[in-house]
């Protein structure tokens, strides 16, 4: 598993929207990452949205003298206003040219601001970008492939088309989707057998949702993405509705609820790598320790799926 890094990015908007996971504590954050590695975890998956360069800083403080120690993985292709913590499309279109040409400079601006000479995978951040024009940014990669900026690279994306585009290439290893017990992927899942490529999974805890923690009447501050309506239509209303017929199976042989959703995850398939967000040496410790109880057993895979009517 891996430690996925939004959540200590702090404070930022994506168009006008909050896009962070509210305020946070940098050197708890840097805490939290050390107490990651101690525990095994060693991949670790930032991006130059969240908190618009932060979170790839914090991380660089890190790691600082650990570079042999780990994988780390960053993404581009939006525009990104370090001053005023936002971020969009360039030209003001997800689809925009400006996503290849500008494709270096935001590699040298992660590379800068991770205290790094290469970055060891590099993906593409925006989910929709047309497959039609995915070949020109995969081919923009292989040229930073050959120049030792990037080692690997791969896709943040949900939908199957593009991610056949993106794996096609020699150097793309990786797709980025969401996945938990409650959504399901298996269209990206079939993408990554046929291709042989890592699923790295964002969300696996469904931002938060799946750990018991919260109610349907938990409020989170104007900064937290989960401030937003659609964390609760989407995410929060979905999970509680579920929570109770899944809670047994997940906290089998004494795991948390946490640890039992990326039990599920590793159960589902060999390519999986979870990547849950951490903020404190609490959840580092809790999602770390998942590990030692592997993954679901095949009855009970089976018995998650006739309770959800999947």
């Amino acid at each position: 598993m891996g430690m996925g890094c939004w959540a200590i990015g702090g404070p930022w908007l994506m168009r006008g929207q909050p896009a962070g996971w509210g305020t946070v504590d940098d050197e708890e954050s840097i805490r939290a990452i050390h107490r990651a590695l101690d525990l095994g975890i060693t991949f670790f998956d930032t991006a130059a949205n969240y908190g618009c360069g932060h979170s790839e800083r914090v991380l660089g403080r890190a790691l600082a003298g650990r570079r042999d120690q780990v994988v780390i993985a960053t993404k581009f292709g939006y525009l990104v206003d370090e001053e005023t913590k936002r971020v969009g499309f360039y030209d003001d279109d997800p689809n925009s040219n400006q996503v290849v040409s500008r494709l270096r400079q935001d590699c040298e601006t992660s590379l800068l601001r991770l205290g790094i000479d290469y970055i060891d995978l590099y993906q593409f951040h925006i989910n929709n970008y047309a497959p039609a024009q995915a070949a020109a940014v995969r081919d923009a990669l292989e040229e930073l492939v050959a120049e030792g900026k990037v080692r690997f690279y791969g896709w943040s994306t949900d939908h199957p088309e593009g991610a056949r585009v993106f794996a096609k290439g020699k150097h793309c290893v990786a797709i980025q989707h969401d996945l938990n017990v409650i959504k399901d992927a298996p269209q990206l899942l079939a993408v990554c057998d046929e291709f042989g490529l890592a699923s790295i999974n964002r969300s696996p805890l469904v931002r938060g949702a799946i750990t018991g923690k919260y109610t349907a009447d938990s409020q989170f501050e104007a900064s937290d993405l989960r401030h937003r309506d659609n964390f609760r239509q989407e995410w929060l209303g979905p999970t509680l509705e579920k929570l109770n017929a899944l809670r047994e199976i997940l906290t089998s042989g004494g795991r948390t609820l946490a640890q039992g959703a990326l039990a599920w995850i590793w159960a589902r398939s060999a390519w999986t790598i979870p990547i849950p967000g951490i903020r404190n040496v609490a959840q580092a410790t809790e999602n770390a320790n998942a590990m030692q109880f592997g993954p679901l057993g095949d009855s009970q895979m089976q018995e998650i799926e006739r309770l959800l009517g999947r």
